[in-house]
C-alpha cells in the first residue's frame, strides 16, 4: 500500500493524508490550512488526488482543520462516505456550515474592494450550501466498534480525549493475505482533561501515524494554570478592565465554563468578587456546540458525570450568559464594568471575537487570555509575540492590553502525554510518522522517540509518499518526482497571479494618469516598478 501526506506535514494545519491499497483509496481527514497567507493559498488549490477515485473517508474529529475542507471535496464531486463518529459528525453539523458562511463572507468582503480596483470577481472556497448537502455523507459511528468497510478493509474508533467525539482510528488492511495494522492518533488530549475521558491505549500497530503539537513543551498543573486564571481575572477586576478569551467554539469553550463551575468554590474562598463577574459565551457556534455536549453526556469523563448525578450541571453556573444575535455581541462592549467575554475564533482569525479585540486591545486596564494553540501567520499568535498594532477590519489598533498566555488549557498533549501514551504499546511500531507539529516541536520529539525507545521515526514533507507493508516502509521515489512537479506548478501560478495581479493595478495607475499629470518624481517610480515586473517575469520564464 502506499500513504502520502497532502496536509499538517511540518504544520499544524490542513491535516489530510491519503492510503492507497490494492482493493480502494481513502482519506483520512480533510481540513482547513490556518495561519500564513501561503498556507491558506494552499485551500485553493487542486487536490493532489483524483475526489473520483476516493471510495470513502474517516475523520478523526470535527475542528476546521481536520475536517474543514470537507465541503470542497464534495463540491468536488465527491459522494461517497465519511465515516465517524456520532458527537463528530453532530458537531459537523455546526461547524462546517459556518465554515461555509465565513467563506462566503470573507470573498464579499474581499469582492467590495476588488470591484473598486476593477480586479476580477472571486467565488467562494464553498459554500453554506455546500457544506449542507456534505453533511449528508456522514456515516455515525460508536467508540469500540469495528467496522468492516469491505473485505479487505476494517477500522476502530477509540476515544482520543481531545474534544468531544475525537478519535484515535485504528485500520487494519489486508494485501497479498497479509494483515498490516496501521494508527492515526489524531489529536491526542491530555489526561484528566475537563469533561473528555482519557486518551484510549493502543497495544499494537505496524505504522503508526502520531501528532506532535506540543512534542517539546510541557503543561502547568491544573492548580497552577486555575491560580493563574484566578489572578489574571481579580487583577483586570482592580483595573475595571475586561477579560477577552479567544477559545476555540468546540472543546475549549466547554472546558473554561466546567472549570470556572468546577473551582467556583476555591474562587469564592480566595477571590469572593470573581464569581459575581458575569461571563459570557460570545459565539452562536460555541452555544450551539454546548448543547451537543449536553446530548452527549454518555461519552463525558467519570468527574463530570459525578457532578450531573449530583444534580450539578457542569457547562452551567450562575452569571453565565450566552449571547445569540449580533445586536447582543455588539451590546457587551458599550456594558459598564468588568467581565468575562469567552468568544470564537480561538485564533482571532474570523467570528466575533475581532470585534471584541478591536474594542479592548488599545485599552491597559483589560486583559487577553490565550487559552489555546496559536498558528504562526494567526491574528493571535502575531498578538502573542508581542506585536505594537495589529490590523483589525482596516485599522489599525495599538496593543495596550495585558496579554496573557495560560498553557495546560490545551487539547493537545504535551510532551510527556505523547510519551507515555506512545509507552502504552506492548511493541513500538515499526514506523512512527510525525505530523502536526512545527519543525522545532517536531524535530524535538523525534528526538525523544528515538533516544527512549529506540523507534524508528520518519518526519514526512507535504505530498510526500512511502511504500509500506507488513515488514518495511520505502519512499516512494516516483512520488518525489510528483512532489516536485507539483511544487514549481503551484510556484509558478502563484508567480503568475502576483505578476497579473501587479501589471492590473500599475496599469489602471497608467488609465487614471492618462491626462499626463504624472510629476517626474512619479514617472521614475513608475519606471522602477515596470523594471521590478519585468525582473520578475523574466526570472519565471528562467
Amino acid at each position: 500500500m502506499r500513504i502520502s501526506f497532502h496536509g499538517a506535514a511540518n504544520t499544524v494545519t490542513g491535516s489530510c493524508y491519503l492510503i492507497e491499497t490494492v482493493c480502494c483509496r481513502f482519506i483520512i481527514d480533510c481540513g482547513l490550512f490556518q495561519g500564513r497567507r501561503t498556507d491558506k493559498e494552499q485551500n485553493e488549490h487542486d487536490f493532489k488526488f483524483l475526489v473520483s477515485e476516493i471510495d470513502f473517508m474517516i475523520l478523526t474529529h470535527s475542528h476546521i482543520d481536520h475536517s474543514g475542507r470537507i465541503p470542497l471535496l464534495y463540491k468536488r464531486g465527491y459522494r461517497n462516505p465519511i465515516y465517524a463518529t456520532k458527537a463528530t459528525a453532530q458537531l459537523c453539523e455546526l461547524m462546517l456550515p459556518d465554515s461555509g458562511y465565513i467563506q462566503e463572507s470573507e470573498v464579499e468582503w474581499k469582492n467590495r474592494k476588488r470591484e473598486r480596483a476593477g480586479q476580477p470577481i472571486l467565488e467562494p472556497l464553498y459554500t453554506t450550501n455546500d457544506a449542507l448537502l456534505s453533511l449528508s455523507l456522514f456515516e455515525k459511528r460508536m467508540y469500540d466498534e469495528i467496522i468492516k468497510i469491505n473485505e479487505n478493509v476494517r477500522i476502530r474508533f477509540n476515544d482520543a480525549g481531545h474534544i468531544l467525539g475525537s478519535s484515535i482510528v485504528e485500520i487494519w488492511i489486508t494485501e497479498n493475505d497479509k494483515e498490516t495494522k496501521i494508527v492515526f492518533s489524531g489529536d491526542l488530549g491530555t489526561k484528566n482533561t475537563a469533561i473528555i475521558r482519557d486518551p484510549t491505549v493502543i497495544k499494537s500497530a505496524d505504522y503508526l501515524i502520531l501528532e506532535s503539537t506540543y512534542g517539546n513543551r510541557l503543561h502547568p498543573s491544573e492548580d497552577q494554570r486555575i491560580r493563574q486564571l484566578c489572578d489574571t481575572i481579580n487583577n483586570t477586576m482592580d483595573k475595571g478592565g475586561n477579560i477577552i478569551i479567544p477559545s476555540f467554539a468546540v472543546g475549549r469553550t466547554q472546558e473554561m465554563i466546567y472549570y470556572l463551575n468546577k473551582h467556583k468554590d476555591e474562587f469564592s474562598d480566595v477571590y469572593g468578587k470573581i464569581m459575581n463577574l458575569p461571563v459570557f459565551i460570545d459565539s452562536p457556534l460555541a452555544t450551539s456546540a454546548t448543547e451537543v455536549f449536553r446530548r452527549n453526556l454518555d461519552i463525558f469523563d467519570d468527574e463530570a458525570r459525578e457532578y450531573i448525578r449530583n444534580g450539578d450541571n457542569p457547562l452551567d453556573f450562575p452569571g453565565l450568559k450566552f449571547t445569540k444575535t449580533a445586536d447582543e455581541s455588539r451590546a457587551l462592549n458599550r456594558m459598564e464594568g468588568s467581565k468575562i467575554i469567552i468568544s470564537a475564533s480561538g485564533m482571532c482569525d474570523a467570528g466575533r471575537i475581532k470585534h471584541h479585540l478591536k474594542h479592548n486591545l488599545w485599552r491597559s486596564e483589560s486583559t487577553i487570555v490565550f487559552v489555546g494553540y496559536q498558528a504562526v501567520g494567526t491574528l493571535g499568535r502575531y498578538i502573542l509575540e508581542g506585536a505594537k498594532t495589529v490590523k483589525i477590519f482596516g485599522e489599525e489598533i495599538e496593543v495596550k492590553a495585558d496579554i496573557v498566555k495560560i498553557d495546560g488549557f490545551s487539547g493537545h498533549a504535551d510532551k510527556t502525554g505523547l510519551m507515555d501514551w506512545v509507552e502504552g504499546f506492548e511493541k513500538i511500531p515499526k514506523q512512527i510518522f510525525l505530523v502536526h507539529g512545527e519543525q522545532e516541536a517536531i524535530e524535538d520529539f523525534s528526538t525523544e522517540l528515538k533516544e527512549k525507545f529506540n523507534a524508528n521515526v520518519i518526519i514526512p514533507s507535504l505530498y510526500e509518499a512511502f511504500n509500506i507493508d507488513a515488514t518495511e516502509v520505502t519512499k516512494d521515489i516516483e512520488s518525489e518526482m510528483e512532489r516536485e512537479i507539483s511544487f514549481l506548478s503551484d510556484k509558478i501560478r502563484d508567480t503568475i497571479s502576483v505578476v497579473d495581479h501587479e501589471y492590473r493595478l500599475m496599469l489602471s495607475n497608467v488609465n487614471k494618469r492618462a491626462d499626463d499629470t504624472l510629476n517626474a518624481d512619479e514617472k521614475l517610480k513608475m519606471y522602477k516598478q515596470l523594471m521590478e515586473l519585468e525582473e520578475k517575469i523574466i526570472n519565471l520564464m528562467t
